[in-house]
């Protein structure tokens, strides 16, 4: 009867343990799908996880809403969530993300400013003017001035509608230098100018885009002459053999990231993971399958990455000298307030 009593018991704790060591050996990873997912899963995921011998298993989301949704719910499963820096500074903020621990993770070979208290930098791209080689050839547009110049650049342009990475080139656009761009937009009136000035160009303004995948298309299929847009979603298109080129001149650099979910099922794993896939053989491998940047400035040591092509990718020291940096700051403070403003002017 002692062992009746007993082995239940015995057996569940030991079958909990299993269950226990099974799940600390898997990170339950989230992103975007697609060509960049695809990409980070042959460069990142799988040998990271091969490396540490653990378990990745992989799902795709919208972004960093989805999270909310599942963790205001209580069913959160992630580990680990792919997501712009903007978004991640915001989820950190909300308290959805945990501070990462740079202690674990080595960031001290990055380049400054891509890695956050609640996110840490994967690749750099750029938000840049694109436009139609058929309708301009190799002589397009090269600032933000041109953008709004119909009467030298006539066509249709399109423009995104979330209002992240809106405003800036608008005030460029008025005249603004570079390095004064967020001093403006965070003065009185700032915000209002930039809107002002995006309005001036709505007539012309065929489509307001939405994501990625949709100013690609919109490329690809010669919809629209000139567009704001990410390189590497550029770049597929003209190898694909679209009529598009870009410029980083005045681009805007930014990037995407990794958190830890602050509910996050494997933290400790999730961490150690994280300080795996940023060192910089992962990133430069990772240039292989969008011309995104490393955030690793020893990545363009190795001799992974052709020099021909690292002088293409937005964190080149080259290109970074062209562009400005996102301010996450900025857009924590006032992206409410400027995107509700920015949506009015839209359907006005």
């Amino acid at each position: 009867m002692k062992i009746r009593v007993f082995a239940a018991p015995l057996a569940g704790a030991l079958l909990a343990a299993v269950v226990s060591t099974a799940s600390a050996q898997t990170v339950n990873v989230v992103s975007f799908g697609g060509a960049y997912q695809e990409g980070q899963s042959k460069a990142l995921f799988q040998p990271a996880a091969k490396a540490m011998k653990i378990t990745v298993k992989e799902e795709t989301y919208s972004g960093i809403g989805d999270l909310r949704l599942k963790m205001r719910a209580g069913a959160n499963t992630w580990d680990v969530v792919t997501s712009g820096s903007g978004s991640a500074a915001r989820a950190g903020a909300e308290g959805l993300l945990e501070k990462l621990d740079y202690k674990v993770i080595d960031v001290s070979s990055f380049f400054p400013g891509f890695a956050g208290e609640y996110c840490v930098g994967g690749d750099v791209f750029s938000t840049v003017l694109a436009w139609n080689t058929k309708t301009y050839g190799d002589k397009g547009p090269q600032s933000w001035a041109d953008f709004w110049d119909v009467k030298k650049f006539p066509g249709k342009r399109s423009y995104r509608k979330g209002v992240a990475g809106a405003l800036e080139p608008a005030l460029m656009a008025d005249g603004v230098p570079p390095n004064k761009v967020y001093e403006v937009l965070s003065a009185p009136g700032g915000i209002e100018r930039a809107i002002r000035k995006i309005k001036e160009l709505k007539p012309h303004i065929a489509v307001w885009w939405s994501s990625g995948a949709q100013h690609a298309q919109l490329m690809k299929d010669g919809e629209v002459d000139m567009i704001t847009g990410w390189n590497g979603r550029f770049d597929v298109v003209a190898k694909d053999g679209g009529k598009v080129a870009y410029t980083y001149n005045q681009g805007l650099l930014d990037y995407d990231c990794y958190g830890i979910p602050k509910d996050a099922p494997n933290k400790a794993q999730a961490m150690r993971f994280l300080a795996e896939i940023v060192k910089p053989a992962y990133q430069a491998e990772f240039t292989k399958y969008i011309t995104y940047g490393p955030t690793n400035k020893k990545a363009y040591d190795l001799g992974i990455i052709d020099a021909a092509y690292a002088k293409r990718l937005p964190s080149h020291p080259d290109n970074v000298a062209k562009q400005i940096p996102i301010n996450l700051d900025w857009y924590i403070k006032n992206e409410a307030r400027a995107a509700e403003l920015y949506q009015n002017m839209q359907t006005e």
